[in-house]
């Protein structure tokens, strides 16, 4: 259908009579190609301004998202007919086996405008997806990263093949060699397939998501996940660096996600002074009312415990667990300042204070050891 419409084109412009030598005719006819290529460009491009003009009033996602993966493919198509147009122009007027890939050529375009196109939708579907919307969940940032790299992956093999096919080779010759190849391959890429196979894990079992803070207590590894790659998963650790871990290390280590903790834990003992002994079962008693009636502190599903503990080298040490309702970090941190100062307050209140080493020397009596050197004299 495009052959018979590209040569329906040439004939028509070869029926204009111009007042001019052939030798030239076919220049102009090119001209006048590339003319109404630039023209029919500048149209569409306004007619895409138009449509993203009205469709940015809609609270529809899903029609920019279309909008904006055909754009520039379809602006590549218009220069593609162009051009093609005018190298069946210039091919019937130069005698050269070169134009006889231009047909080759013009199929392996199409093809890969439709998969740039399909590309861009994926991606586009894919950021839609993600993006919160009064009403709707947003889908997991993992999840759809994963799926959207699959299908991407997908829309690119497909389009390889039909290309190798419209070039004339043998797709199943094409497969067999990958599979006799792919023995070969996998010896030399072992540790990309170990990467591979970490990224598959870790969209399976989904240890941890894009956003979540995580930790390994088997290496140095702590920080925001940012990106989670087929090779490399990439972390901002807490100055601010990144961090590239091979996926194949998450099949090997434990990894801790402290972005899943339901609550924090407030765990501190505090030692009074040795004189203050009488002052401990009241401390202790209005210390645990005093977490008890605390807004910011779960008591209802989490243990509390407030207890004299030990007899230290230089205090009486009772400690605090408690849980607090936030797992924010700098929120946590401010309940627990809040905590631990209303907690000396009560101490202060009951007369004692906070303990701090010391160390206590003592002496005999002076008239006893006059004497004792007395009688060693004697």
């Amino acid at each position: 259908m495009e052959d018979w419409s590209i040569d329906r084109l040439v004939k028509s412009m070869r029926s204009i009579d111009l007042a001019m030598p052939g030798d030239f005719r076919w220049i102009i006819e090119v001209f006048v190609v590339v003319f109404i290529a630039l023209l029919a460009k500048m149209l569409l491009g306004r007619f895409f301004n138009h449509l993203a003009e009205r469709f940015a009033k809609t609270d529809n996602l899903w029609d920019d998202t279309l909008l904006d993966a055909a754009r520039r493919p379809a602006g590549v198509l218009v220069w593609a007919i162009g051009l093609f147009w005018a190298l069946e122009i210039v091919r019937q007027h130069a005698d050269t086996a070169l134009f006889e890939i231009v047909e080759p050529a013009r199929r392996v375009v199409v093809i890969g405008l439709i998969a740039w196109f399909l590309v861009r939708l994926i991606r586009g579907t894919e950021e839609v997806l993600v993006t919160p919307r009064p009403g709707k969940k947003p889908m997991d940032h993992t999840t759809a990263r994963a799926i959207g790299k699959l299908l991407r992956a997908s829309t690119m093999i497909t389009a390889t093949l039909v290309v190798l096919q419209t070039l004339g080779f043998s797709i199943s010759g094409v497969l067999a060699f990958g599979g006799i190849g792919g023995i070969a391959v996998g010896f030399a890429a072992k540790d990309m397939l170990a990467n591979f196979f970490g990224a598959m894990v870790v969209y399976l079992d989904r240890p941890f998501a894009v956003g979540d803070w995580i930790r390994s207590p088997d290496q140095e590894i702590e920080g925001t996940v940012e990106d989670i790659g087929w090779r490399v998963t990439r972390i901002r650790t807490f100055d601010q660096r990144p961090l590239y871990v091979p996926n194949a290390t998450f099949l090997s280590i434990s990894v801790e996600n402290p972005s899943r903790m339901k609550n924090r834990r407030i765990y501190e003992t505090i030692g009074i002074r040795y004189a203050d002994i009488e002052a401990m079962p009241a401390i202790v008693s209005d210390v645990t009312e005093l977490l008890r009636a605390h807004p910011e502190l779960e008591t209802e599903t989490r243990t509390l415990i407030v207890n004299f503990n030990s007899y230290g080298p230089s205090s009486l040490d009772f400690f605090v667990y408690a849980f607090t309702k936030t797992t924010q970090w700098v929120k946590f941190h401010e309940i627990k300042q809040e905590v631990l100062l209303d907690i000396y307050d009560i101490i202060r209140r009951h007369g004692a204070d906070i303990a701090f080493p010391t160390t206590t020397v003592h002496f005999g009596d002076p008239l006893q050891i006059e004497r004792r050197r007395a009688d060693t004299a004697s």
